[in-house]
C-alpha cells in the first residue's frame, strides 16, 4: 500500500532532491494530513530535526492528534522515542539511533529502522555521513529489534526515475519477514502495485505533491476485482467498527467518498449515488481500509439517525447491540428524562451521582462470584454514563482514550503513593 509522507522543514511541508535541494513547498502539514487521513498511515518527517538545525514539534503534535502517523526525523534517544509513541504515533521512524542498545527498550511491532542509503552504503545524521555498511547487513544485525525497514534510496530520493524492483526484491529477502516500506523515485501507480504484490510498502512524496501521480490512483492501485463490472465490495461500519452493511464502490465513487469524505457508493444498478442525499441518513467518512486480499473496502463511518438501512433500522441486520448502542440509548434518554424518574434526579443532583458511583465501585470491588461481578459492574457503567451524558461526552470520547492509554509506552508507577497525584 501507499504510504504518503509529510517532510516538515520551517513548519511547511517541502520536498527535498536527493535529501538536500528543497525544490517545492507544498504548505500546512495540518492540510496535507486532513487529505491524506483517510487512506492510512502517514509517514511524518521533521527534516530540521534530522539536520540539527531546530524542530517542528508542535506541527507533528498536532497532525498526531488528527491522524495515523508514524513519526520520524532526528529521533536519537529512547525517551524522544517514547515520546511520540506516547502522543499517539503509530510507530517511531528511528535512523541515526536505529542501534541495539536503543531499540531493545522499544516496543518492536512499533519500531522501524530507517536505512537510508546512496548506492547500497547507508547513511545517517541527515544522509550527511557514510557508514560503510551495506544494508543488507544493517537489516541483519536489526532485525530481532524492529517491526520493519524503511529504506530509502537517496540517489533517487525527489528525482522520479522510478524504483528498481529487482533490488527490492532482494532487500525483501534480506527483511526475512519484517515489514519492509521503500521510498526514493517511485513515481506510478503500476509500481505501488508491483512493490504491493511483493508485500512493500510505498513510501511516496514528490510523485504526489507535484501530481505526477494521481493520489488516488495510488491509493487504489494494488486493487482488484473478480467481477466484469470491477466493482468492489465495501462494508461499512460504524466508529466502533460495527458493520451497519454491505455496498459496493468503484474508482470514481471512492475518490469522491475520500473527497467530500461522504459515504458515497456505486449502485449495481442505478450508479453512483450519496447515502442520506434524499433521506437524510448521511455519512460522515472517517477512514477508509483495504482488505488483506486488496478485493475488498471497509468504510468507517459517523451514521446520522435513522440508521443505514432503508428499513429505517441502524444496520441491515436490525439494531445494534452490545455497550456502544446501549451507551447511546441512555444518552438520549438521559437528555429527554422525565421529572421523576431516577435517571433525571442523578443529572439534577451531582452530590447524588457521586455518592452512587463510589457505593458501586466499592460494591463491585467486593464482589466475588461471577454473577455478583457482573451485576456491580452494570451499576457502575450505568452511573459512569450518566456522568458522561451530564457533561456531553460520548463514549466514543472514550473509546479513543482508552485506545491512546493501550498504546502508551510510559506507564504508572506500582506504588499507590506515586499515583495519587
Amino acid at each position: 500500500m501507499i504510504i504518503n509522507c509529510i517532510d516538515i522543514m520551517d513548519g511547511q511541508a517541502v520536498q527535498l532532491v536527493g535529501g538536500k535541494e528543497k525544490v517545492l513547498e507544498a504548505g500546512s502539514p495540518v492540510d496535507w494530513a486532513r487529505r491524506f487521513g483517510p487512506m492510512g498511515e502517514i509517514a511524518v518527517v521533521d527534516l530540521d530535526a534530522a539536520l540539527g538545525q531546530g524542530e517542528n514539534r508542535e506541527q507533528i503534535e498536532a497532525l498526531c492528534s488528527q491522524a495515523r502517523c508514524r513519526v520520524g526525523g532526528g529521533i536519537r534517544s529512547v525517551a524522544a522515542a517514547k515520546h511520540w509513541l506516547d502522543l499517539g504515533a503509530t510507530r517511531v521512524v528511528l535512523g541515526t539511533a536505529a542501534k541495539p542498545e536503543v531499540l531493545s527498550q522499544l516496543p518492536r511491532q512499533r519500531v522501524i529502522a530507517a536505512l537510508d542509503a546512496i548506492d547500497g552504503e547507508v547513511v545517517i545524521d541527515g544522509w550527511r555521513t557514510k557508514t560503510g555498511q551495506r544494508i543488507e547487513d544493517l537489516m541483519t544485525e536489526l532485525r530481532p529489534y524492529v517491526g520493519g525497514f524503511l529504506v530509502t534510496f537517496v540517489e533517487r530520493e525527489g528525482r522520479m526515475g522510478g524504483i528498481d524492483l529487482e533490488r527490492v526484491g532482494e532487500l525483501v529477502a534480506a527483511a526475512d519477514g519484517a515489514q519492509l516500506t521503500v521510498a526514493g523515485g517511485i513515481t506510478s501507480a503500476e509500481q505501488i502495485a508491483a512493490l504491493d504484490r511483493m508485500g512493500v510498502d510505498a513510501q511516496v512524496g514528490m510523485a504526489i505533491y507535484t501530481g505526477a501521480l494521481d493520489w488516488l490512483d495510488a491509493f487504489a492501485a494494488p486493487m482488484k476485482s473478480d467481477r466484469r463490472d470491477g466493482l468492489w465490495a465495501t462494508v461499512v461500519c460504524d466508529p466502533y467498527e460495527r458493520a451497519l452493511g454491505l455496498c459496493w464502490s468503484d474508482r470514481d465513487s471512492l475518490r469522491q467518498a475520500i473527497e467530500s469524505r461522504r459515504g458515497v457508493y456505486r449502485s449495481r444498478s442505478r450508479g453512483q449515488w450519496v447515502k442520506g442525499e434524499t433521506s437524510g441518513a448521511t455519512q460522515r467518512l472517517l477512514r477508509v481500509d483495504v482488505d488483506c486480499d486488496r478485493d475488498a473496502l471497509r468504510f468507517v463511518v459517523e451514521q446520522e439517525a435513522p440508521g443505514f438501512c432503508h428499513e429505517q433500522t441502524e444496520s441491515c441486520w436490525g439494531p445494534l447491540s452490545g455497550l456502544p448502542s446501549l451507551a447511546d440509548r441512555l444518552r438520549s434518554r438521559a437528555m429527554a428524562a422525565p421529572e421523576g424518574s431516577y435517571t433525571k434526579k442523578l443529572l439534577d443532583d451531582p452530590a447524588l451521582l457521586r455518592d452512587k458511583l463510589l457505593e458501586e465501585a466499592a460494591e463491585l470491588a467486593e464482589a466475588r462470584s461471577p454473577a455478583d461481578v457482573a451485576w456491580e459492574a452494570a451499576d457502575v457503567i450505568y452511573f459512569a454514563w450518566v456522568a458522561l451524558a451530564r457533561a456531553g461526552v460520548p463514549l466514543d470520547a472514550v473509546n479513543r482514550e482508552l485506545d491512546r492509554r493501550m498504546r502508551l509506552t510510559t506507564r504508572r508507577s506500582q506504588d499507590p503513593e506515586e499515583n495519587v497525584a
